[in-house]
């Protein structure tokens, strides 16, 4: 293949359109991407309709709502017609008014009765994803009339994973056909011959994606049929569309985990406004929380005069606390989205993270009463004739706000689950934050306890 960049300086779209052509659709659309929405709608325009069709049912376009909406209505209008269902109801659903409304009516009325069905589905459910485009014959019919049948539509069906077989009569799902089985099959066999004996895995169309995701994942299929309570197929999810899932419910994950909102658009085409909104609100709520902090120091204001050597070992202390916080919701966050623990389990997830935390937290103080000793013996620095007691109350505090950061940050994850929030909202920073108050007192406490009679 020749590789193709986007022209740099003066931008010629009939130049560029033409050196697409031939190319691979998803080397075009990282090229397409690389262009204003208006540019690349210039260049959509000009390609072969095919082409730009196959562009646009690509979800790693970044701006294809955009491009439709740039482009004159009598040349939207077809292209959203030629794609498939599922890609064009996404591309609706992103349109400003009067675009939307002006386009749903230059559609016919087959493709526009497909668009509006599925975007009466609520978002991330298997109807909103799923593809209305599927291979279906009835059960009467044998395997040749089913080949033949699938020669004659495969062009306007995104793919020909499985054949559904539905009943002559109420057009109910019977079963599913791979396309390997009946390629395999006598040409002459009813091809209800071939259904297999285990039952057709499906779903509902208001299951959310990610349960539709493990179903997927459980089964190893290539696509699950979406049916009706009367059992009618709907539409199908394929194994694409749960990959896209997957991506964007990772990463939408990985943001809130950071300490912001949830992004849809990519980096680069997110607007100065929206950045500072997405962010701007928890790093508020963060910096108000992290005031907490500066209370507590106030509150052993005292005893950090009488010792200023245990102002060293606060960011030592914090760190540790905030990193074994994160670890553990880490763990538990993915555990829960997984389904690998439930939300009763948490009972016995703080009875594994109990003793798991106090020896970490054992280990940690250890190394942190070693680095003590080996920096008063070595002469690096002096910690005062009490340096030993120092060094204890180091061990001490970094047992206890490793401890707590280990339960404190698996349990968050549960909480929040119980009350109807995403467990990924306990991002490392509110995680690192709530531990760094704690672990300020349980420092100063144990000071308090070790050090009284002595520095304090």
């Amino acid at each position: 293949m020749t590789e193709i960049h986007a022209p740099e300086g003066e931008f010629n779209a009939a130049v560029l359109a033409a050196s697409l052509i031939g190319e691979h659709v998803a080397d075009t659309v990282e090229i397409l991407n690389k262009l204003e929405p208006a540019q690349a709608a210039d260049v959509v325009r000009l390609l072969p309709r095919d082409v730009a069709i196959e562009i646009l049912d690509k979800p790693e376009l970044d701006f294809g709502a955009e491009i439709i909406e740039a482009l004159p209505r009598y040349v939207a209008a077809p292209l959203l017609a030629g794609m498939s269902a599922d890609m064009a109801a996404d591309i609706v659903q992103l349109l400003e008014e009067p675009a939307k409304t002006e386009l749903l009516g230059a559609l016919d009325e087959v493709s526009r009765a497909a668009i509006v069905g599925l975007l009466a589905y609520p978002e991330n459910t298997a109807g909103a994803m799923m593809t209305t485009e599927f291979v279906s014959v009835p059960g009467n019919w044998t395997v040749d009339q089913t080949m033949q049948h699938i020669r004659r539509v495969e062009r306007s069906r995104e793919t020909v994973y499985a054949i559904y077989v539905l009943d002559p009569v109420t057009r109910r799902l019977v079963g599913a056909v791979t396309l390997r089985r009946l390629i395999a099959g006598e040409p002459s066999a009813n091809i209800m011959t071939l259904i297999p004996e285990h039952e057709t895995i499906t779903t509902l169309p208001l299951v959310d994606r990610e349960d539709v995701a493990r179903l997927i994942t459980r089964h190893d299929l290539l696509a699950v049929p979406v049916l009706d309570k009367a059992g009618h197929v709907l539409g199908i999810v394929t194994v694409d569309d749960i990959i896209d899932a997957i991506i964007e419910e990772s990463t939408e994950d990985v943001q809130k985990f950071g300490g912001m909102s949830a992004t849809e658009e990519p980096y680069m085409q997110i607007g100065l406004l929206d950045m500072i909104r997405k962010r701007g609100g928890w790093l508020s709520v963060l910096f108000v929380s992290e005031m907490l902090t500066a209370s507590v120091m106030q509150h052993f204001e005292g005893q950090l005069e009488k010792a200023l050597v245990l102002t060293l070992f606060i960011p030592l202390i914090m760190s540790s606390g905030g990193n074994s916080g994160s670890q553990a919701t880490s763990l538990l966050i993915r555990s829960l989205a997984l389904h690998d623990v439930k939300l009763a389990d948490w009972w016995r997830v703080m009875m594994r993270e109990l003793p798991t935390g106090l020896i970490l937290g054992g280990l940690l103080g250890l190394i942190g009463f070693a680095r003590v000793v080996v920096w008063q013996k070595l002469g690096i620095y002096d910690y005062g004739e009490h340096w030993v007691l120092v060094g204890f109350t180091v061990a001490a505090a970094l047992v206890g706000v490793v401890t707590f950061g280990s339960v404190a940050g698996s349990m968050l994850p549960f909480a929040l689950q119980r009350v109807g929030f995403d467990p990924a909202s306990a991002s490392a920073p509110f995680v690192a934050t709530l531990v760094d108050v704690t672990g300020l007192m349980i420092y100063f406490s144990a000071a308090v306890l070790i050090l009284r009679g002595t520095l304090l």
